[in-house]
């Protein structure tokens, strides 16, 4: 009886111990060429993901640029217009100083001189006073909007530099403009 005892508890003890071991995996080693080469791949995906948060980040300084360069091109490039004998901005010139408002809030160094000009029709002393009156205009308009008069100069040509020489209605409504630069 002694011996079934033992024998009992032998397979007790030694069957669930065999099942056990049996039961549990060996971990597969990896060799050092494969984890080398894991490494080299996690390295290259991450270069990958760098260089494109760097296109991207490129990509949107560019557009900022384009955005920024084509504002400066209409406070540059986009005059405003005037009625025949008149200082009084239109509504469209209006419109157009906002804009022009909005680029010099956004750009606080920058200075700008506004150009006076008038048609061919009147003398040489009353066109200066007309263009003197029609930048003072949009300069007044200008500071209304919240930008400091130092920052902005006023100066008069009268008819002495006509974007269109022609003598017809289309010509002298072209030369009736206040015209932006920078200083």
């Amino acid at each position: 009886m002694r011996k079934k005892l033992w024998i009992i508890l032998a397979l007790a003890f030694i069957i669930p111990g065999l099942l056990f071991t049996a039961s549990c995996a060996k971990k597969a080693v990896k060799d050092d060429a494969a984890l080398a080469q894991q490494a080299e791949d996690e390295k290259a995906m991450a270069e990958k993901a760098r260089q494109e948060e760097l296109a991207r980040q490129q990509a949107i300084e560019e557009e900022r640029l384009k955005e920024a360069q084509e504002a400066r091109d209409m406070f540059l490039n986009d005059d405003i217009y005037f009625e025949f004998d008149s200082s009084i901005l239109t509504s469209e010139a209006q419109l157009l100083l906002k804009k022009k408002a909005e680029w010099l809030q956004n750009n606080p160094e920058a200075m700008s001189t506004i150009e006076g000009h008038c048609d061919d029709r009147g003398t040489n002393e009353y066109n200066l006073a007309l263009g003197d009156r029609r930048a003072t205009s949009a300069k007044t308009f200008l500071v209304d909007l919240g930008i400091s008069a130092s920052r902005l100069t006023t100066i008069s040509y009268g008819e002495e530099r006509p974007v269109d020489p022609g003598q017809n209605e289309e010509a002298w409504a072209k030369n009736r403009r206040c015209r932006f630069t920078t200083n």
